[in-house]
Order: structure tokens, then sequence, then C-alpha cells
């Protein structure tokens, strides 16, 4: 907990960036802090693709679960 919020990452792929975004919202309003995804290669941010972007994206994502 983080000055009485809990705190909740989202982990998964994302091909469901739809579903993503209305889990954030929702825990978000709930009064949670929400730590998700900042990029959804599968769904046309590019840059993921970027040598070398990916590694360290699918290391920061780890560290945060």
């Amino acid at each position: 907990m983080v000055g009485g919020y809990r705190v909740i990452t989202l982990c998964g792929s994302t091909r469901f960036k739809d579903a993503f975004m209305e889990t954030q919202k929702r825990l978000t309003l709930e009064g949670n802090i929400v730590i998700s995804v900042g990029l959804f290669g599968h769904s046309g941010d590019d840059e993921v693709w970027t040598e070398g972007t990916k590694e360290m994206l699918d290391d920061m994502h780890s560290a945060s679960c």
C-alpha cells in the first residue's frame, strides 16, 4: 500500500489493449494505484519493435509484477 491505497500491477498480453484500458479505469475509479502497460505493440505502438526496446519493456514489466 502507498498512502493507504492498494497498488495493483496489470500483467498480460498487449493483444488485449481494450481489456487493459477498461480494467485500469475501473480499478483506478475504485481507489487503487494501477501500474499497467504503457505501449501496446500488438495494437499499433510500433516503437515497441525497435532494437532493444521490447526487451527493456519486458524486463521493466517483470520487475513490477
